[in-house]
């Protein structure tokens, strides 16, 4: 019987089947941050248990670091929360990548960056968008703060029941101007923010195979925002070389390396008929996207114009977001543009938009910052002058961490004030109270922070 990626991943880390329904897996690599973990880990010391395998557990801090260069004030609840991490990875022997150390970034950055995300591999952190790590073939999904106490006492998860798959083909060679972001957004509002609810979407076709890494990831990292439990793309040539590549220092090296590569050769879905369901989508003739409401679903073309609201939600959604239905996109005025977040901060990311910015201003009246996802991507940047074409320009120039995706550091969004955003979600309040929020790729948001309104990158490329 032929067995999809998600299939052969998922039977290899079944430890038990629970009478009644559900199974218990094993996890190969927990990751752990400051704001879900506090409370699992007073759990352990109140039960006096230890992590069961430190070795396999990581930490870094994100969420609440100060992306300004500032000092943490430990009075804070951001401050506290960074301290608790600091005390319990010591108690426990848990390695952690703190403040503004080499190793420290964005969660679902550094573990690719590391050579900690391996095909194969079950993945698991406190965080939504751990689905990022599905680029490389592993099984990766978020989880909560009593299953993060789980898995740090025991290594495994138990899980109410296996997911369906869904198989989603991209194909097409995308237009100058377009990138993952876009296609991500366009599966998203095709299919809608439920639409791959209790399932394990994979992405393949085409247009998938021709995306480097970092496309890849920023595809699977949006999987949760159509409801799947986790997204996933098969691991070739292009996942091999990355993983060879650069000092990434948990990965295997060598001969061990080649040894390995013969074993993920075969995750791979033996047929498209093994899926559960199938949709498509043709990317060929695709533009850029943005979002017009408060879900990812709530999206149109670059050249397009607010829709009419379709139902209630619609109708709330354009009321927060203050549009009117004909309100074409490059019509609309912003006064923030952020580049950043676990979806595009990575050095390729940071490239796009640092060329189209180089030589020219940002918008008068637009505060535009620009925040590395890992210190590693940071150094990079500089390395290749990249913080130089940025600050001319007129964005700011940050430290990593999670900054302004989900304003809880600092970096916000005032209130009706409107953001052109990198990130993943355009919730309300999201990015501070009452902000308003579009989300666009690197491109579209260096555009829009040159023009001071929503633009298409292609006028520039």
């Amino acid at each position: 019987m032929p067995r999809t990626l998600f299939d052969k991943v998922w039977d290899a880390h079944v430890v038990a089947e629970i009478p009644g329904g559900g199974a218990l897996i094993y996890i190969d690599r927990h990751l752990v941050h400051e704001v879900t973990s506090p409370q699992a880990f007073d759990g352990l010391r109140e039960a006096g248990r230890r992590v069961r395998r430190p070795d396999l557990t990581f930490a870094t801090v994100d969420h609440n670091v100060p992306t300004d260069g500032r000092p943490i004030d430990e009075s804070s609840l951001s401050g506290q929360q960074l301290k608790a991490l600091e005390t319990n990875c010591r108690e426990f022997g848990v390695p952690l990548f703190g403040y503004q150390q080499s190793g420290q970034g964005i969660v679902h950055v550094i573990g690719p960056q590391l050579g900690l995300t391996l095909p194969g591999l079950t993945l698991v952190c406190g965080d939504s968008h751990t689905s990022t790590h599905g680029a490389f073939g592993a099984l990766a999904f978020g989880i909560g703060t009593t299953e993060v106490e789980h898995v740090l006492a025991t290594q495994t998860l138990r899980t109410p029941g296996k997911p369906k798959s869904l198989g989603i083909e991209v194909s097409g060679h995308l237009q100058r101007g377009v990138t993952a972001k876009d296609v991500i957004l366009a599966v998203i509002r095709k299919l809608g923010a439920s639409g791959g609810t209790g399932f394990v979407a994979e992405y393949y076709g085409e247009t998938i195979a021709s995306l480097p890494m970092h496309a890849r990831m920023t595809i699977c990292n949006m999987s949760i925002e159509m409801g799947a439990r986790a997204g996933m793309i098969a691991p070739d040539d292009v996942t091999f070389a990355y993983i060879a590549e650069g000092d990434r220092p948990y990965a295997p090296q060598g001969e061990e390396l080649e040894r390995w590569i013969s074993e993920w050769r075969l995750l791979r879905t033996d047929s498209p008929d093994a899926f559960d369901r199938r949709e498509s989508l043709e990317a060929g003739s695709l533009q850029p996207q943005v979002s017009w409401g408060t879900t990812p679903a709530m999206t149109a073309d670059v050249t397009g114009s607010v829709p009419e609201p379709a139902d209630k939600s619609e109708e709330r959604a354009l009321m927060y977001m203050d549009l009117r239905p004909g309100t074409p996109m490059q019509d609309i005025p912003v006064n923030v543009v952020f580049i950043g977040s676990c979806t595009n901060s990575r050095i390729e990311d940071l490239r796009d938009a640092a060329r189209l910015a180089e030589g020219k201003r940002v918008a008068s009246g637009v505060r535009a910052l620009v925040v590395p996802g890992s210190q590693q991507v940071r150094e990079q940047a500089e390395r290749e002058g990249l913080d130089r074409v940025f600050r001319e320009a007129g964005f700011e120039w940050h430290y990593s961490g999670c900054s302004m995706c989900l304003g809880m550091n600092g970096d916000v969004v005032r209130p009706f004030e409107r953001c052109a955003s990198t990130s993943n979600r355009p919730y309300e309040g999201r990015q501070g109270p009452s902000s308003r929020t579009h989300l666009v790729s690197p491109l579209t948001a260096a555009a829009t922070a040159l023009r001071g309104k929503i633009a298409d990158p292609r006028d520039l490329c």
